[in-house]
């Protein structure tokens, strides 16, 4: 009983994180792994802009090339900024002792954060940077407040954006509420997060690409199986019935 409990909890920990968002509506990703493209440019993104501090440990470099339609030679010239080696595991540039210097304890290792968090809250994390001058590195962010790392898209961004609050009475005790951004944030931009939500939901399960393809064909034949059992089964039993 004790075993069955624990395994139902660990099979429910991903929903109940991904229905967590700290009670701020969360932006649907509609991602899609099964885009070759997406996927690619969420890869250049991660690696330019992510893979500095950000370990993917539990991926490699020629793996991820072979399932994003990608060859060796791609790899290497284009997505390989931190190591040597095509068989390399995706570690970050920055040595752990300085991030924890500069950062106050080293980034997360984000192999499986998208099934942790989720896809919809990594998307509205990545669109939710506002300019906070009280936060060491002067921005903060909705879905994470008073996150400890920088905005490191915000060139891609186009800049800051700024908070739109509303004031709200709860009990007599007004506080303000972040409703929106100014500038909102642009489809460019969007685009740009989404196909880097896309690659790290990728990156949490790169054999889900072809689980889901191999899972069609399983259903196919089950289907066939069924029939041709069912068609057996009433030629094996019409003469008791």
């Amino acid at each position: 009983m004790r075993k069955l409990i624990i395994a139902s909890v660990m099979v429910l920990l991903p929903m109940l994180s991904q229905a967590s968002g700290g009670g701020v509506h969360l932006e649907k990703a509609n991602v899609d792994i099964s885009d070759q493209a997406s996927l690619q440019r969420g890869a250049k993104t991660f690696m330019n802009y992510c893979l500095s501090c950000h370990s993917a440990a539990f991926q490699r470099y020629n793996r991820m090339g072979a399932d994003l339609g990608l060859t060796d030679k791609q790899v290497a010239a284009n997505l390989m900024f931190a190591s040597d080696k095509v068989g390399d595991t995706m570690t970050a540039a920055m040595p752990a002792g300085e991030a924890k210097k500069w950062f106050g304890k080293s980034p997360p290792d984000l192999s499986v954060i998208a099934r942790a968090r989720g896809a919809d809250w990594l998307f509205t994390y990545f669109n939710s940077f506002y300019a906070d001058e009280k936060r060491p590195f002067g921005v903060n962010n909705t879905v994470f407040p008073d996150v400890g790392m920088p905005h490191v898209l915000v060139d891609l961004e186009g800049g800051l954006k700024k908070p739109v609050f509303k004031t709200e009475n709860h009990g007599g005790h007004e506080t303000k509420v972040i409703t929106g951004f100014e500038p909102p944030v642009s489809v460019e931009y969007e685009e740009i997060t989404r196909d880097l939500t896309n690659f790290l939901v990728y990156v949490g399960e790169p054999a889900q690409l072809k689980r889901k393809q191999m899972g069609f064909w399983v259903l196919l034949f089950l289907g066939v199986f069924f029939v041709i059992a069912y068609m057996m089964k009433k030629e094996y039993w019409k003469d008791i019935h």
